[in-house]
């Protein structure tokens, strides 16, 4: 038997309205809507689903886990992110790879990041 991930899940004050961020940033849509908690399509075949979670009293400070993501563009994604509403947080390169850490518009941080 082995584990995988099959979703990742975000605590917010909000999920419809975070929902509407990353389903732009993600290119996908939500795939199940129960109010107080929401799953977006994955955005690729078997990749993991993204869930939002009501939660009364959201974690305070950096979240102790996060995704990263990977592109082409890292400049040309992030400023799109921006634009959709995320912030930027900090930069960081090491030999092969450079990644943007940014937040979300609840202050969930994520990476992008770009090989080479």
């Amino acid at each position: 038997m082995s584990l995988s991930i099959s979703l990742i899940t975000i605590d917010t004050a909000d999920p419809q309205k975070l929902a509407d961020f990353w389903t732009k940033a993600l290119g996908t849509e939500v795939a199940h809507d129960w109010g107080e908690y929401l799953v977006l399509a994955p955005t690729s075949e078997g990749g993991p689903q993204l869930g939002l979670q009501r939660v009364p009293d959201p974690t305070p400070g950096k979240n102790r886990v996060h995704f990263d993501t990977h592109v082409a563009d890292r400049v040309a994604e992030v400023a799109r992110l921006v634009g959709l509403g995320a912030t930027e947080v900090a930069e960081h390169t090491v030999p092969g790879l450079t990644w943007t850490v940014l937040a979300d518009p609840e202050g969930n941080q994520f990476c992008v990041g770009q090989l080479g």
